[in-house]
């Protein structure tokens, strides 16, 4: 695969391991599904795997799997410690050997993190992400955990893993015993950095010697912690080096506990933003050393590796994305990769929320062996109107389905909605989705007539088997005196650039589209987007150079561009309703902007003192320049035939996706998904 005239080289090339080589140097990092945790998905999750085994990456590792009870994310969550768990993990490992591939199990005690009543820790120091306070591990308690973990290791061997990996990294059990802030022990593993350690280096120790030299026993170490009472930079070396001693075989880097307040995969993190940490903890280990976090494409990942700051990469959300990312690289077919944009919405978010996780950008993912692609038994005429991402969805999987699609928008460009959320600072990603179905277009044949406004008169003329509606939304204009006033304006015209609003702004609605308009305001147009990664750190209090413990400093946000108030009816938290994984993300971009987020609103009038209303019974006049309206949308159906109209022969059928079904809420992955499935039936 390493050929020498792809664009990439480097990181395509081999990596020889001594006693093992794997094929280039792209790792599929851990990911939970959720498949992990029921021994009837065993079968899924080996499609899964074998999928992106096949797509050409060089090393995979499973989702966490616990070495005992105590460990378990969730009440029986996947766990590997009796033989008789050993046949189920089998059908994972043959099915990505079968592809040339090799594989890691995670070994994954969850310490104070999980969702279960048996939890231990170092200390008995509740976490902020569980309503579960752990007890504190004995020192018999200790000893048994390591034989958990050696028996776990030694079944995954003969389970046909090709070694493991034992997670040490975001707040999890070990890097709770490595860290003063849940280390709280005056025993032998607590109190110095050489007590602290302990209990992952033997861990190590004895693993190796369980399983013998010719296994690859890779450790997630925390190279930046990102909370109070992390560990300093001398600190996080020493302890790799005697990892490194006790047996390691190769580091993966593990940056932030989940705990932490500053956003580590969102996608509004530069890309790459953390790689020159792994590469100076290379520098201080004999043995390779991975970088991760927000690598997402070729060109960043090569730049990595051919300057030697590391040995390899890990992406696991973009082998959610784009299962056959790799084999796309060394074919140069770079401009066909789907793009992981960082949004967690079908990832981190359904696996917090205990659902089987998948890609928003790619619906197959976790469900390969439900949702299929094949070669439709008859050819079917299909008109998809609306290019927005379920029309796109729809389109491309119905002709590569083997269906005649013609694709329709009254834009001159395909996108939708995508082309107005990429407007949004830390949402530039987006673009590189547009690129992918546009590229996807081209490939599966689907016919583009864009710049006209399509009438139902002319898709019942032209013989359609099938007309699926991906027409949209328009936005809702609520009943408030002085809506028509010219200072108030819809969010479209302020993301679109139509209007530029004064400063002090008004934005009435705080779901997901009013959190964007909030930032997209409060963003200064001089400086340049994406973010550096310089800026992006000082945004953030982020010392890459972990000269501070934790790699923690005062942040020092920009000033706030505009003052703004952000308003909803309801009474519960503004931005209750955003994603778990990166609502918290967008409420600290506001609050630390000075955005007021007022809750229990109602809405009196608009005029030339500003805007009037309660709030909570008590009356309040908001003296704002502009009004910004993000108060919902309703679905565009104007095409769809109406209910009573008899069905004549030979009419099509008509079918109704995305935001045209359901407006209640943008929603790109339902929308995505949607068409997908959708396409799939037809």
């Amino acid at each position: 695969m390493s050929d020498s005239t792809t664009a990439h080289p480097r990181l395509l090339q081999p990596l020889n391991l001594g006693f093992t080589t794997l094929r280039n140097r792209v790792m599929m990092g851990s990911m939970h599904t959720g498949l992990e945790d029921r021994f009837y998905n065993y079968s899924k999750l080996a499609a899964y795997f074998r999928e992106r085994a096949k797509g050409g990456v060089g090393l995979i590792v499973t989702g966490g799997i616990s070495p005992n009870r105590q460990g378990w994310l969730l009440p029986f969550g996947g766990t590997l410690n009796s033989i008789f768990d050993v046949h189920n993990h089998r059908k994972v490992t043959e099915a990505v050997h079968a592809e040339g591939g090799k594989i890691l199990m995670q070994i994954l005690h969850s310490g104070r993190y999980g969702y279960q009543p048996f939890v231990v820790s170092a200390s008995a120091v509740k976490s902020p992400i569980s309503m579960f306070k752990p007890r504190a591990l004995t020192e018999r308690g200790i000893q048994s955990t390591i034989r958990a973990y050696v028996r776990c290791a030694k079944l995954a061997q003969k389970a046909g893993y090709d070694g493991v990996e034992i997670m040490g990294s975001e707040g999890y059990l070990l890097n709770q015993f490595l860290c003063t802030r849940t280390n709280q022990r005056t025993d032998a593993y607590g109190g110095s950095i050489e007590n602290r350690m302990r209990l992952p280096v033997e861990i190590v120790r004895q693993v190796r010697a369980a399983v013998g030299p010719n296994f690859i026993l890779m450790y997630r170490h925390s190279v930046l912690d990102l909370v109070e009472g992390g560990n300093s930079w001398p600190e996080v070396v020493q302890v790799a080096q005697a990892l490194e001693a006790a047996g390691v075989t190769l580091f993966n880097t593990g940056i932030g506990w989940h705990e932490a307040r500053t956003p580590t995969i969102v996608t509004s993190v530069p890309r790459a933003a953390f790689a020159s940490v792994a590469a100076r903890l290379k520098q201080s280990v004999k043995v390779p050393v991975i970088a991760s976090n927000r690598i997402n494409m070729p060109d960043e990942a090569e730049a990595l590796i051919a300057s030697g700051s590391v040995d390899m990469v890990s992406m696991a959300r973009p082998f959610l994305a784009d299962a056959d990312w790799v084999n796309k690289v060394a074919a140069g077919r770079v401009d066909e990769i789907n793009t992981c944009i960082g949004c967690n919405q079908a990832c981190l978010d359904h696996t917090f929320a205990n659902q089987r996780a998948s890609c928003l950008v790619n619906p197959r993912a976790g469900h390969e062996t439900e949702l299929v692609y094949r070669k439709a038994q008859h050819k079917k005429r299909i008109a998809v109107v609306g290019a927005g991402p379920a029309g796109l969805s729809a389109a491309t999987v119905a002709a590569e389905c083997g269906h005649d699609v013609t694709l329709f928008d009254s834009s001159d460009r395909v996108g939708g909605q995508f082309n107005i959320a990429m407007q949004v600072p830390g949402k530039e990603e987006f673009a590189q989705t547009l690129r992918y179905f546009a590229r996807r277009l081209a490939i599966t044949g689907v016919r583009l007539q864009l710049g006209q406004r399509v009438t139902r008169a002319q898709l019942l003329a032209q013989g359609y088997d099938d007309v699926v509606l991906a027409t949209g939304i328009v936005p809702r204009t609520p009943r408030i005196p002085g809506v028509d006033r010219t200072n108030v304006v819809s969010y479209l015209d302020v993301l679109q650039r139509k209007v530029v609003p004064g400063p002090r702004v008004a934005i009435i609605g705080a779901g997901g589209i009013g959190f964007d308009v909030g930032e997209f305001l409060l963003h200064d147009p001089a400086v340049a987007l994406p973010l550096s990664i310089e800026h992006w750190c000082h945004e953030w209090g982020v010392d890459l150079q972990a000269q501070a413990d934790g790699g923690l400093v005062p942040a020092e946000p920009a000033k706030p561009y505009r003052q703004l108030f952000l308003l909803q009816r309801k009474t519960t938290r503004v931005g209750a309703g955003l994603g778990k994984t990166s609502g918290w993300v967008h409420r600290a971009v506001l609050q630390r902007n000075g955005v007021q987020m007022l809750s229990g609103v109602e809405y009196i009038r608009i005029d030339d003192a500003g805007l009037h209303v309660t709030v909570n019974g008590e009356p309040r006049v908001l003296a704002v320049d502009h009004v910004v309206l993000c108060a919902g949308q309703e679905s565009l159906t104007e095409l769809l035939p109406p209910a009573d109209a008899p069905s004549a022969a030979g009419a099509p059928r008509f079918h109704t996706i995305g935001g045209a079904a359901l407006a209640s809420e943008l929603d790109a992955k339902r929308a995505i998904r949607e068409g997908a499935v959708l396409a799939a039936s037809l």
